[in-house]
């Protein structure tokens, strides 16, 4: 059994671990060894929602957050102070120790095979996919292929007036493989992102931005890292200035976004600056962080300061902020534009829909950012081998874990513009958080042979000391106001935390307890009721979905359907209730009504 990835970006990188660790004989091609693992845009993992996504990632053995730990140099849990359930871990990393540590975990890898070439077409018999042929000629067979291409198909940088053509700055694009994905029938999208401009530490006057210091103790994103890990720099708070809103405005027309030279739809959460500018005229300042990027150089990445504007103007921006004014530009911001599929044109389990055992993962499916892809391709490995296996699919329910939310999302109502993941897009966020992502997802990776017995056990009993401590605070009572009420009831109140529940009880609760540890057992004591409420709701919604459309269903004999909903549940033909609520327009009164017609029918 054999699986080419194509691609080792952070996409790539999780397909192939997870291929590999599941027995299939792997082959993960690149176009550069030396930039495997590469953080274009800003080196830094997690954040809302991102930090969940991560953490479902370790929880299924991948290995983005081992080597955000091992490379971290600022570590953060961003909305410490408000509920567990938005709570989200972030670190800055060394982004050449980052590329350089997955490069050495993956040449040690069972299975696993890297290779330095470029992949020209993907070779397709009987309707599948069947190897991959490269771009000096020679074919490599396979099983399963998976495309992993990043923003390498048939890139475009732009700088203001300059543009050509490159899969990142000063790296060649993939051109014959964008032209045979066209050839093959996907429809096609243009997609653009951008990152900023890097500045050298030492032109930066640092006592006129807010400083920005990592946590501490500082906190691990993986279950598996042993060794503490430390906070190595600090990063700073800026902002923009209204003259920087006349330097954009007055050249605005030298945007590519603007002049009509990009067009491919940008991210809509992470805005250049000259978007930001147009788009919130009556803001006179706009925020942007300075953060290292790594220990042993001197390149400070500019958050928020994205831009596509021409590198003299780039330069008047920053002489318009005090404290950059006399900054050195190491490299210029640009933005770049590059094909992606629509993703409705893949399965759930991210398998082409014409084309069997091809599967695609990461920005080429019209998503955003590391994480986003990290997921994907870890999600696409997993169902790779599976495939080739003769098993079922392996797909999460949006109930169930944020990949879920992601994959149902891109699948089922496809992008028009690159898509980031937010815990507002999970409607049962309440049951998807950091704290129990073990809990969630463990009993997968161990079936899946993505983590060991002993691992798996040890986290076991983690969660089986959390638990036991939260029935414990059912029975133990202590005075609160003058009554005698059990620490549960206690906990439930607004204002009262762990820790101050401690202090009232006046003796610890849990030896040795973490952060993970506190968040679980505040979460399931405070959210009790509510937590209730969406396990029933989840129940129900999993027994709807599971209810079976005849193939010969007439819609047209549905009473209270839309002729636009009728429409589209003929062409689309779902199988399942689950499946038909996923059409985008078909809304849950038309489930409603399908679910009251079938009822009828079978009673009949």
């Amino acid at each position: 059994m054999r699986v080419i990835v194509i691609g080792g970006g952070h996409a790539g990188i999780e397909a192939a671990y997870a291929a590999a660790k599941m027995g299939a004989g792997t082959i993960l091609l690149t176009m550069h060894l030396d930039t495997i693992a590469q953080m274009s845009c800003n080196p830094s993992i997690g954040g809302i929602a991102k930090g969940h996504l991560v953490k479902e990632i370790d929880a299924l053995g991948g290995i983005m957050p081992r080597a955000a730990d091992a490379t971290g140099i600022h570590f953060k849990v961003l909305n410490r102070s408000k509920g567990p359930a938005v709570r989200a871990t972030r670190t800055q990393n060394d982004k050449i120790a980052y590329r350089d540590f997955l490069k050495r975990f993956l040449e040690n890898v069972p299975n696993l095979s890297l290779y330095q070439a470029m992949a020209d077409e993907i070779v397709v018999s009987d309707g599948r996919a069947c190897g991959v042929r490269l771009s000096d000629g020679e074919v490599l067979d396979a099983d399963a292929v998976i495309v992993c291409s990043g923003t390498f198909l048939a890139g475009r940088i732009f700088i203001g007036n300059v543009s050509y053509a490159a899969g990142r700055a000063n790296e060649p694009p993939s051109l014959q493989l964008a032209e045979n994905i066209r050839d093959l029938g996907f429809a096609i999208l243009r997609l653009k992102t951008g990152t900023p401009m890097r500045l050298h530490a030492d032109s930066i006057d640092w006592k006129n931005f807010v400083p920005q210091p990592g946590d501490e103790p500082p906190l691990p994103f993986s279950m598996y890292t042993r060794a503490k890990v430390k906070n190595r720099v600090c990063c700073y708070l800026g902002h923009t200035t209204p003259a920087v809103g006349r330097i954009i405005g007055e050249n605005l027309h030298l945007s590519p976004l603007y002049s009509g030279k990009i067009q491919g739809v940008g991210p809509r959460y992470c805005p250049s600056i000259e978007d930001k500018i147009v788009k919130f005229p009556g803001r006179e300042r706009h925020h942007f962080y300075l953060e290292p990027e790594g220990l042993d150089n001197k390149e400070i990445y500019v958050n928020g300061l994205s831009s596509s504007l021409p590198v003299e103007i780039q330069k008047k921006i920053l002489q318009a902020i005090p404290g950059l004014d006399q900054a050195r530009m190491m490299r210029p911001a640009y933005a770049i534009e590059y094909d992606a599929i629509q993703p409705t044109q893949l399965n759930a389990s991210l398998e082409s829909r014409q084309i069997g055992n091809l599967f695609f993962a990461g920005q080429v499916n019209g998503t955003s950012g590391y994480e986003e892809a990290a997921g994907l391709g870890l999600m696409a490995g997993i169902n790779a081998v599976l495939k080739v296996r003769g098993e079922a699919p392996f797909i999460l329910d949006r109930q169930e874990a944020y990949i879920g939310v992601m994959v149902d999302d891109i699948v089922h109502s496809g992008v028009d513009e690159p898509y980031r993941l937010f815990t507002a897009r999970a409607e049962y966020r309440l049951q998807l958080r950091e704290d129990n992502v073990f809990e969630r997802l463990g009993g997968h990776a161990l079936r899946l042979g993505l983590v060991s017995r002993r691992d798996h056990d040890r986290e076991m009993r983690k969660l089986d000391k959390r638990q036991r401590l939260i029935k414990g605070l059912s029975r133990s009572r202590t005075l609160i106001e003058g009554k005698s009420e059990t620490l549960f009831k206690i906990l439930q109140r607004p204002g009262m935390d762990f820790a101050a529940l401690e202090v009232l009880y006046g003796q610890p609760l849990l030896k040795n307890k973490t952060l993970t540890d506190v968040s679980y057992i505040e979460a399931c004591v405070k959210y009790e009721g509510y937590i209730d409420i969406q396990k029933r709701e989840v129940a129900k919604i999993r027994k709807m979905a599971k209810t079976a459309i005849p193939d010969d269903l007439d819609f047209l004999g549905v009473d209270g359907l839309s002729s636009e909903v009728r429409q589209k549940l003929a062409k689309v033909r779902p199988r399942t209730l689950g499946e038909a609520a996923r059409i985008p327009g078909v809304t849950p009164a038309a489930i409603n009504a399908i679910s009251i017609h079938l009822t009828l029918k079978y009673k009949q």
